[in-house]
C-alpha cells in the first residue's frame, strides 16, 4: 500500500478542485501538506477538512517574493521539502466562461495565462529543486492535460502554456537525474469538476469526472524514490499502468 510517510509536499492551486483534493488524499497517507493557493480562507477550508498535518502558506504563484516566502515557510515548519505538485492554473475559461480564436484573444489576458501555468510552475520549481538536491531526492509533478500534447481551437493560450509544460517536464527530467529527483507530469484525462467546466449546463456534465480522479497516480508519483520513473507525461490511468 502507498503511503507518504515522512513526505513534505507543496501542493500550489490547493484551494479547490484538484488541488484540494489531491491535497488531502496526501496528508491522509501521512505526508506533511503545504497547501497554497490566493485565497487563505478556502486554503484553511480545505485544512481543517484534512486527515493529517497540513500547513496554509498564500500566495500568488507569479510572485516570486511570495514563492520564496512559502518554501522558506515549509522548510522552517517541517525542515525540509520533498514533493512539490504544481497544480495551480488558469484559462479563459474560468475566468471568462468563453473561450476565443487565437487573434481575438485579449493581450493582457493571454499573459497572464502564461504567468499562472508556466512562469508559476518554473518559480515554485526554481526555490523547491536546491531543497531537493540537497536531501538527494524527491519527486515534482506538474499537472498538465491533453491539451498538452494536441492543439485545439479556441483554446490558444491554455494550449501554448500546456506545451511549454511538457517541455520543462522533460528538461528538467534530464537535468535532475543524476540527483535522484524525479519530474513527471500527469493530466486527469478529461473534464473535471473544475471551475473550467461551471458554465456547463448539467445535460453536458455527466461525463465530467470528479476532483479525486488523480489522487491515485499523484500519491504513487510521490512515493517514487530516486531511481523511478522520470520525464514522463501520462493521464491518470496510464500512470495507474505504470506505478
Amino acid at each position: 500500500m502507498t503511503t507518504l510517510d515522512d513526505e513534505t509536499i507543496i501542493v500550489t492551486g490547493a484551494s479547490r478542485g484538484l488541488g484540494a483534493s489531491m491535497a488531502k488524499r496526501f496528508a491522509r497517507e501521512g505526508a506533511n501538506v503545504v497547501l497554497t493557493a490566493r485565497s487563505e480562507p478556502e486554503l484553511q477550508e480545505v485544512a481543517d477538512a484534512a486527515d493529517g498535518e497540513a500547513l496554509v502558506a498564500p500566495a500568488d504563484v507569479t510572485d516570486e517574493r511570495e514563492v520564496r516566502a512559502v518554501v522558506d515557510a515549509t522548510v522552517d515548519e517541517y525542515g525540509t521539502v520533498t514533493g512539490l505538485v504544481n497544480n495551480a492554473g488558469i484559462g479563459l475559461l474560468n475566468m471568462y466562461g468563453e473561450r476565443s480564436v487565437l487573434h481575438e484573444v485579449d493581450t493582457d489576458d493571454f499573459r497572464r495565462i502564461l504567468n499562472v501555468n508556466v512562469t508559476g510552475v518554473f518559480l515554485f520549481s526554481k526555490h523547491v529543486v536546491p531543497t531537493l538536491i540537497d536531501a538527494e531526492r524527491g519527486n515534482v509533478v506538474n499537472i498538465s492535460s491533453g491539451l498538452g500534447r494536441r492543439g485545439a481551437a479556441k483554446w490558444g493560450p491554455y494550449v501554448a502554456s500546456k506545451w511549454a509544460l511538457e517541455g520543462l517536464t522533460r528538461t528538467q527530467a534530464a537535468e535532475l537525474a543524476d540527483h535522484g529527483i524525479n519530474v513527471n507530469a500527469l493530466d486527469p484525462g478529461g473534464r473535471v469538476q473544475t471551475g473550467f467546466w461551471d458554465h456547463l449546463p448539467a445535460s453536458e456534465r455527466e461525463d465530467v469526472l470528479a476532483p479525486d480522479v488523480m489522487d491515485d497516480a499523484a500519491t504513487a508519483l510521490l512515493a517514487q524514490g530516486p531511481d523511478g520513473i522520470t520525464g514522463e507525461s501520462m493521464p491518470a490511468d496510464e500512470w495507474a499502468q505504470r506505478l
